[in-house]
Order: structure tokens, then C-alpha cells, then sequence
């Protein structure tokens, strides 16, 4: 398995995998770049390129996850770009789905009832997914902002014990839904017992932006689990007085 590095071509990594494309648009990386590195790329957008190059192996290298590299960066370095990816599902990949959907119903030459449920159960998912962003936008990142700043203050014992009462890491785990579940429940039904007159054409697009999506979820959610959470929960500790004991 050769990776990614920051003297990688970024054309090249992407033709080795194009789902990054999505990827690197959240960093505000547009196509056109000829066959610049990975590290002239990232120079020229003010880009950390190993944080950068950490997050296309985690997406192209199914047997990569370095915790203990991603777990060096600053901790508001990951939550920046956990924001762009909830950014990218809302503005983005939900509506492409979403205009897939409703083309494939609109060129049916007749109703089609499995179409409508479809219809019906991508627009229930959507709205948890959503929902399940939100929370995370307005609850669990605006609660580790507040956790760095803590952390500067004399008194932060006391501050951290009053934040607390609020709000916690253990809260968010707990809320914390398998969002790619019923995704895959969606593909299924369309894979194995979509019946009736469609468009094949359009039928394929939509299963192949449930993959897509769902791929990225799988990843995202990683990140949260594996490096997020534990990051916030030694944070917590340290703020707890009690990081020596544990040792």
C-alpha cells in the first residue's frame, strides 16, 4: 500500500480515487490544478498538508486510520473540518440524491407505488441525517470551542464543572445515531425489490450517489469516534483535575 504524501501529485491521487474530489472541495480546492503536489496545493491555500494528506488516505486506504497521527492536530483543526463535511451533505450530496430521486419518478411513464416509497423513505432519512447535523453543529462543537477556551482560564475547574452541567462529550456519544443504517436499508430496497417501469439510467444514479454518500458517512463517523471523541474525553479529564489519577 503505497500512500498519499504531500509530494503526491493531487491529480494523480485523485485518479487513484475519485471520490476525493468531494474531499478536496472542503478544503476550497477546486479542479484545474495540473500537476501541482499535494504540497504546493496546500502552500498556496494555507492548507496544513499533513492533516490534509491524513484524510485522502483515510478516504482512499480502507486498512488506514492512523489514530495516533490524527490525534497530533490540533483538536479545532477536526472540528473545522468536520463543519465543511456537514456543510457538503446539506448543500450538496442530500440534494443531488434528492434530484435523482425525483427525476427517476418524473420519467416513468406511469406511477410507480415502490418510486413514492422510495420517495417517501429518503425524505424520513433526510430529515434525521439533518437533524443528526444539527445537533452536532449547534450543540457538540460550540461545547469543544468552549472546552479550548476553558482550558486558558485560572480557573477552569470551576468553569468546566459549571459547562458540564449543560452539556458533555457522553451526552453527544449518546445521541450519537449510526446515520449510515438506513441508508443502506434504502439501497437495498432499490437493488432488491425496486419493481415496476423506470428508468434504469436514473435508477443507477441514484444507487450510485447511496454508495457515495454512505461511503462518506462510514468515514466521517470514524473520525468522530476514534479520534473526536477520545481528544474531547482527555480534555475533559485534564479540565477534571483528575488526568494523573488515570495515569
Amino acid at each position: 500500500m503505497t500512500l498519499i504524501n504531500i509530494d503526491t501529485k493531487l491529480a494523480d491521487a485523485i485518479h487513484r480515487n475519485y471520490l476525493l474530489i468531494p474531499v478536496i472541495n472542503r478544503f476550497g480546492i477546486r479542479l484545474g490544478f495540473g500537476d501541482k503536489s499535494i504540497k504546493t496545493i496546500c502552500k498556496e491555500h494555507q492548507i496544513d498538508p499533513e492533516f490534509f494528506t491524513a484524510i485522502l488516505n483515510t478516504f482512499t486506504f480502507e486498512n488506514y486510520f492512523s489514530e495516533k497521527k490524527l490525534k497530533a492536530f490540533p483538536i479545532l483543526q477536526i472540528v473545522d473540518y468536520l463543519r465543511k463535511t456537514h456543510t457538503y451533505y446539506r448543500d450538496v450530496q442530500l440534494k443531488v440524491i434528492d434530484f435523482n430521486i425525483n427525476y427517476l419518478i418524473e420519467s416513468c411513464p406511469a406511477p410507480n407505488n415502490h418510486l413514492q416509497l422510495i420517495r417517501k423513505f429518503f425524505s424520513e432519512y433526510e430529515r434525521e441525517l439533518l437533524a443528526h447535523l444539527r445537533r452536532e453543529d449547534e450543540n457538540t462543537f460550540p461545547y469543544i470551542q468552549k472546552l479550548i477556551e476553558i482550558q486558558q482560564k485560572e480557573d477552569k475547574e470551576q468553569l468546566f464543572k459549571e459547562l458540564s452541567k449543560k452539556y458533555s462529550i457522553k451526552v453527544f456519544e449518546r445521541e450519537h445515531d449510526n446515520v449510515d443504517e438506513k441508508l443502506f436499508d434504502l439501497k437495498n430496497i432499490l437493488i432488491k425489490y425496486l419493481h415496476g417501469d423506470y428508468d434504469q439510467v436514473y435508477c443507477n444514479a441514484v444507487i450510485f450517489e447511496l454508495f457515495r454518500l454512505e461511503k462518506d458517512l462510514v468515514e466521517h463517523t470514524r473520525l468522530e469516534d476514534k479520534i473526536l471523541i477520545p481528544m474531547v474525553e482527555e480534555i475533559e479529564l485534564n479540565l477534571t483535575g483528575k488526568a494523573n489519577d488515570k495515569k
